[in-house]
């Protein structure tokens, strides 16, 4: 599937992007319960520029964004993988769409925040080369989080 994917970069007001995110945040609640709008409260998609729609065969199975954290750094947002697409290296195809449009636009590094229940989300960012660090604003006093970094070089 990897090979014939194709990724296309665009922003929030993609409509499959949408339709993404909307799977996605329907994921998120199950996992998150009752924290699940604290979360969704740092999810707004009201200043994602650069999204990354993955398709296969023109139907989209993945996305992913980033924003600027500060002038040296983007946070990922909003990355997920239909279900049955899992496990095809398309996530890893997400980051380093992500990580190179980062690069070209000037950033050195790329933080992001993940549930410590979310064990491939976490062997995703470790495999990655992203190293977990200290958590982060709003992610600091946050138990379930697990904040990660990675050099953009």
């Amino acid at each position: 599937m990897n090979s014939l994917t194709v990724y296309k970069r665009t922003n929030s007001d993609n409509n499959h992007f949408l339709y993404l995110v909307k799977e996605l945040d329907d994921y998120l609640t199950g996992i998150n319960g009752e924290d699940d709008s604290f979360f969704r409260q740092f999810n707004s998609m009201d200043k994602l520029q650069n999204v990354i729609v993955a398709y296969f065969n023109e139907i989209p199975i993945a996305c992913g964004a980033f924003k600027m954290h500060n002038k040296t750094t983007i946070e990922v947002k909003r990355m997920y993988v239909k279900h049955e697409c899992r496990g095809k290296g398309i996530a890893t195809g997400i980051l380093n769409e992500l990580e190179t449009w980062g690069k070209e636009l000037g950033y050195k590094a790329a933080i992001l925040e993940t549930s410590n229940i979310m064990n491939d989300a976490l062997t995703l960012y470790i495999k990655n080369g992203y190293i977990v660090v200290p958590n982060y604003g709003q992610y600091k006093d946050v138990e379930s989080s697990v904040c990660f970094e990675k050099e953009l070089s």
